[in-house]
């Protein structure tokens, strides 16, 4: 049994006098406890509105509707009170935010944040909850804990925030880790240490990680699956290795053909994937991503596809798949 299983999700916005906005539609996923799954695509895809109805923070009274289930042992996420979710948030699941300058309350202590979660779900109070947050932020990295405790976000850059919300993510060990774009605004030499660091946490703890990200730079070093969302559905799902090595999906080639390479030829172009992400068909007309595809043919117009799987648990939502090997990336 896993230890997050996703079925059929959908969030649906609506406002008065407004078009409704499917965001998600359908999605289903599952996470084995201490593996690492990627949700992949670009902005507007769906990718963290999955995040945020798991965790039970989409406002449900004010236009959004939830339908779907998202098993977690045997408390389904999407059907629990708020009371209850409040419990499960951060003790069992916890999130690191996309935005550390926004997720942090910018007038209070970072220490002051870091001991209100060890002090909500592990009972810590005083000279303990100090000492349990100054360790936290050891181990995150972050240098001179003690006097960082006293600081407010404003006085940290990125790259400590990031590590502070990190080290609010993990302060009780939870389960399962959802990352939201954790190294996104970071330079590369600091998005290298916050990946390493999840990682360690992964081996050390045992706990299941959801990466959210758009650079599948990030998907080969991390994840041992991958999900590929567009238009709030996943149009591709596999393993790492496969998914890299034979892309089905024509979005996934087009990601993959638009990331830069040490040993691309001098002058060689990417390859851009024409039109954006507004450019989508509705789902029951046909493929989403159709009015954007090279590969696009009469069948892809008029039925939605279906998310066919292989017998290698390779599944793609494609009338007209790729059928050209890319190399995986080391």
């Amino acid at each position: 049994m896993p230890l997050l299983d996703v079925k059929d999700l959908s969030v649906t916005f609506s406002r008065r006098g407004q078009r409704t906005v499917r965001a998600v539609d359908g999605v289903s996923f599952s996470v084995e406890a201490g593996e690492v799954v990627g949700l992949v695509g670009e902005s507007g895809c769906g990718k963290s509105v999955t995040s945020l109805a798991l965790m039970g923070l989409l406002p449900k009274q004010r236009g959004v509707t939830i339908g779907g289930s998202a098993m977690f042992g045997d408390t389904d996420l999407l059907k629990t009170d708020e009371r209850s979710m409040r419990d499960i948030r951060g003790r069992d699941v916890a999130m690191i935010f996309q935005d550390p300058l926004s997720s942090l309350n910018p007038v209070v202590p970072i220490g002051v944040q870091v001991t209100e979660v060890l002090t909500r779900h592990r009972g810590l109070t005083g000279d303990k909850a100090r000492n349990e947050a100054t360790d936290l932020l050891n181990r995150v990295g972050i240098p001179d804990p003690t006097r960082r405790l006293k600081e407010y976000p404003h006085q940290l850059s990125g790259g400590m925030r990031q590590r502070a919300l990190i080290a609010m993510a993990v302060a009780c060990q939870p389960k399962l880790l959802i990352a939201d774009e954790p190294t996104t605004a970071l330079d590369v030499t600091i998005q290298a240490q916050i990946l390493e660091l999840l990682r360690g946490l992964v081996r050390d703890s045992g706990t299941a990680l959801v990466m959210i990200t758009h650079d599948l730079g990030v998907v080969a070093g991390m994840c041992d699956k991958v999900n590929v969302l567009y238009a709030g559905r996943v149009v591709e799902s596999a393993r790492r290795k496969p998914l890299f090595a034979d892309p089905r999906h024509p979005y996934t080639t087009g990601l993959l053909g638009s990331v830069p390479r040490l040993d691309s030829g001098k002058g060689e172009r990417l390859h851009a994937i024409r039109g954006s992400v507004r450019d989508v068909l509705p789902w029951p007309d046909g493929c989403a991503f159709a009015p954007r595809c090279d590969q696009r043919i009469d069948a892809c117009v008029g039925e939605p596809p279906a998310l066919v799987e292989d017998m290698h648990r390779h599944a793609y939502r494609c009338v007209n798949p790729e059928s050209r090997t890319v190399e995986v990336p080391s």
